[in-house]
């Protein structure tokens, strides 16, 4: 009997605590963080660098390469000729200069905000103070054209382009629709199973875990579509747009983290809740009276 209440109030308090944590994930701003500090270094250097006539400047990836090793040198007359990683990259990514041209900047990035990191660039918060800009914009969850689009595109890229818009969006209604699910099934499942230990119901216990495990469920294939969706943007077509450049630092952040805890907190208290019912002792029988019948107009 005490295991099974144990077991209960165990469960009711994980259950809890994991709704403080997915409240606090979902209305903070740090799911996927950025930082454009070295990248910023990089552009600084490369304008600063000498532009008097008799100096030529040659990128790093503009030398010519090492030849190739003796012994196999045999191999790439018998095989033709394939492209290396740096020859591919020479092609097909961008130089310093078209880096450079585009602004990345340092952000967190959550569920409704995307804002600018607190004293990380030093020219974004004196616009910031000076009130030109302001420090989170809203994500839209509704489609709008694409500021990516530009004129100088084909229609079949510009088409590409709306169409991962769509997706994107998608996956981010996907995101902020099932973690809200979640958040209100942990609720109701924490108030049925408080509403059971006042009324000793062992069935409402049950219902309780099963509604964890569901609100679990639910956190599960929110995270997921969180992450599809932010590697979605990363390899979005063209690269030159939407791929971050290799001196910028990008990873998930402490908001993630809590929606992790809270989702493993979540799972832990619904099978808490589930085993507590089959645990404790079945209530004892009431006992019941035969009824008196009637036999010749007496009660007997």
């Amino acid at each position: 009997m005490a295991t099974g209440k144990w077991l209960l109030y165990a469960g009711l308090s994980l259950s809890l605590v994991a709704l403080c944590f997915l409240t606090v994930a979902i209305s903070s701003d740090h799911w996927y963080e950025t930082d454009a500090r070295r990248y910023k270094e990089r552009c600084r250097t490369f304008s600063n660098r000498r532009s008097d006539p008799g100096f030529i400047y040659i990128p790093n990836h503009s030398l010519p390469l090492r030849a190739a090793h003796a012994e196999h040198r045999g191999e790439e007359r018998a095989e033709p000729r394939r492209w290396a990683p740096r020859n591919r990259r020479h092609l097909f990514a961008m130089s310093a200069a078209d880096e450079c041209s585009r602004r990345y900047n340092s952000t967190n990035m959550g569920l409704w905000n995307k804002c600018y990191r607190l004293g990380f660039d030093q020219d974004i918060e004196e616009l910031i103070q000076q009130g030109i800009i302001e420090r989170c914009s809203y994500i839209k969850y509704y489609y709008s054209a694409s500021t990516s689009v530009r004129k100088d595109f084909s229609y079949n890229i510009t088409r590409t382009i709306q169409q991962d818009d769509w997706h994107a969006l998608h996956l981010r209604r996907m995101t902020a629709g099932f973690m809200g699910m979640a958040l209100s099934i942990i609720l109701f499942g924490w108030t049925i199973g408080l509403l059971g230990c006042c009324w000793e119901q062992g069935l409402m216990h049950y219902v309780a875990g099963l509604l964890f495990l569901m609100g679990g469920t639910f956190c599960i294939i929110a995270l997921c579509t969180c992450v599809a969706g932010i590697n979605f943007e990363l390899s979005r077509y063209p690269r030159s747009l939407f791929t971050l450049p290799d001196d910028i630092g990008h990873g998930y952040g402490w908001s993630m983290f809590s929606a992790w805890c809270g989702l493993g907190l979540t799972l832990i208290a619904g099978f808490f809740c589930t085993l507590a019912p089959s645990i404790q002792p079945p209530p004892p029988p009431r006992t019941t009276y035969p009824k008196s019948r009637m036999e010749n107009g007496t009660v007997c």
